[in-house]
């Protein structure tokens, strides 16, 4: 391909969910509350965090991380769909497209580290209880997180470089709702051999091996719960990291089925869908997941909320007798 093919693409045409132009309202609405409610918990969870002095642990230092990345992912991935719903113009320049898939790629790999080491908290807050807050100091958790965040950053400069570098000669639509790595791979005319190879390389150090090392976590962490004699102490040390495996789950849950299932069943329409799902549904739901699941977040929401002091007092003793209950059941 010529040179000129290099150049001939100034910017880039992204269909998003036009195939749908009946649903074009009521995927408007959904799709801007899932982003106000996403940028809206998270935010007040990082609040909350900030705020209260007994949530100063290394758990919710990491998951003050998460809900920052899920902020800014969210913020990327819809800002250009919420934009092309709301005015009609689908359009996206060339930079400003290699920008959203540095950022994208970037943040993924920021959220797959970061639970990485949200497991490693798990599994040595459980299995090494005694020596947990010396392990997990300060220190350990900012240079932990710091990792996560530099490592993100770096990793995905090669694919956007290469990226960038392609020829764009057959079209300029991208039948998705953000520029997304495998479409513009799918989209060029060029030879993307290099790439491939340099994709499949970065995805498995960036996925096949944090993913080992939190299921290996895991292991253990399931293999010293059933160690415990009494079924209350087994729910009570599952609790403090079943928010944990939930976010875990979908997230991971979500990505295998987008690019590693059969190309047999492969559908752009499905990739779409579930590529909201880890983009803005995910990020929405886990402020609530490891917010309701969690004693400690929902006692220093309670603090914050803006009702009298017999309302706190019938919320605690609520809380209380849910508690009593449970314990109770078990």
């Amino acid at each position: 391909m010529g040179k000129e093919n290099k150049t001939s693409v100034s910017e880039f045409i992204l269909l998003g969910f036009s195939e749908y132009p009946h649903l074009q309202l009521f995927i408007s609405v959904t799709i801007f509350l899932i982003f106000l409610i996403s940028v809206l918990g998270n935010l007040m969870f990082l609040m909350l965090v900030c705020a209260d002095p007994h949530l100063q642990k290394p758990m919710y230092f990491f998951l003050s991380n998460l809900s920052f990345l899920d902020i800014c992912n969210t913020s990327v991935t819809l800002s250009t769909l919420l934009h092309s719903l709301m005015t009609g113009d689908t359009r996206i320049y060339f930079s400003l497209c290699m920008a959203q898939l540095y950022f994208f790629l970037s943040f993924l790999g920021i959220e797959i580290f970061l639970l990485t080491a949200m497991a490693y908290d798990r599994y040595v807050a459980i299995c090494n209880p005694l020596r947990y807050v010396l392990i997990m100091n300060r220190r350990v958790c900012v240079l932990l997180a710091s990792a996560s965040w530099i490592l993100g950053f770096l990793d995905v400069i090669s694919h956007t470089c290469l990226t960038s570098q392609l020829s764009f000669c057959r079209s300029n639509e991208i039948d998705h709702f953000f520029c997304e790595l495998t479409v513009l791979m799918k989209l060029s005319c060029s030879d993307i051999n290099s790439i491939e190879i340099i994709v499949f390389s970065h995805g498995f150090f960036v996925s096949c091996i944090p993913f080992g090392l939190t299921l290996t976590s895991y292991v253990y962490i399931i293999s010293n719960i059933l160690k415990i004699n009494s079924a209350k102490g087994r729910h009570k040390t599952f609790s403090t990291c079943s928010s944990h495996l939930t976010i875990v789950t979908l997230f991971y849950g979500t990505l295998i089925f987008v690019y590693l299932r059969p190309t047999s069943i492969h559908s752009q329409g499905q990739d779409k869908v579930f590529s909201l799902l880890y983009t803005a549904l995910i990020p929405m739901l886990n402020p609530f997941i490891y917010s309701l699941r969690n004693e400690d977040v929902k006692r220093a929401l309670l603090k914050c909320l803006p009702i009298n002091h017999s309302g706190n007092y019938y919320m605690n003793l609520f809380l209380n007798i849910k508690q009593h209950l449970t314990h109770r059941n078990n």
